[in-house]
C-alpha cells in the first residue's frame, strides 16, 4: 500500500514539475518578447503549483520518515541528503521489481526539478538584468524622481516608478 501510495506521490510530483517548467519557458518567452499580458496570471499559477508541489512533498517525506527517523532541519544540502537516506531506507524494504520501478521514478523527479531549477535560475538572473537596466533608466531619465521615490504621470497623477509602470504607459 505505501508502494502505490509514494509511486502515485512520485508521479503526481513529476508531473507537476513538468507543467511548472512549461510553464516557466512560456513566461522565459513571454519575458523576452516583452509580452505582459498575462505576466501576473502566470506568477499566481506558479505559486499555485508550489503550494500543491509543497503538499505532495510534504506527504512523500511523511511516509519515508516512517522508515529512517524523524525530518530533520539543517541547511539545503543536509535537508537533501536526508531526504535520500528517508527514500533510500523506505526503498531497501521493496521488492526488486518495485524498486527498480520506484527509483526510475525518483530519478526522473530529480531530473526535472534540476531543469526547472535551472530555467529558474536563468529567468530569474534576466528579470534581475531587466530591473536593474530599468532602475537606471529611471534614474537617468528622472534624476530628482529616484531621491523622492516620486514618479508623475503625463495627466500629474503620482505612479510607481517599477517596471509595470513603464509598461502601462508606453510613452514618455
Amino acid at each position: 500500500m505505501e508502494f502505490e501510495r509514494c509511486r502515485d506521490i512520485l508521479l503526481q510530483e513529476s508531473e507537476l514539475v513538468q507543467r511548472v517548467g512549461n510553464l516557466q519557458n512560456m513566461i522565459y518567452s513571454e519575458v523576452v518578447g516583452r509580452d505582459w499580458t498575462d505576466f501576473e496570471a502566470h506568477f499566481e499559477a506558479l505559486e499555485e503549483m508550489r503550494k500543491e508541489l509543497l503538499t505532495l512533498e510534504d506527504e512523500r517525506e511523511r511516509i519515508f520518515s516512517i522508515y529512517l527517523g524523524e525530518k530533520t532541519t539543517g541547511n539545503a544540502d543536509t535537508a537533501e541528503a536526508d531526504a535520500s537516506s528517508r527514500f533510500y531506507a523506505f526503498v531497501a524494504r521493496l521488492s526488486p521489481e518495485q524498486r527498480g520501478e520506484i527509483t526510475e521514478v525518483y530519478r526522473s523527479l530529480k531530473v526535472e526539478t534540476l531543469k526547472v531549477r535551472s530555467t529558474s535560475e536563468t529567468l530569474m538572473s534576466y528579470i534581475a538584468g531587466a530591473r536593474a537596466t530599468m532602475a537606471g533608466f529611471f534614474e537617468a531619465a528622472f534624476p530628482k524622481a529616484a531621491r523622492t521615490g516620486k514618479t508623475y504621470s503625463p495627466y500629474g497623477t503620482q505612479v510607481s516608478n517599477d517596471m509595470r509602470s513603464m509598461v502601462l504607459n508606453q510613452r514618455f
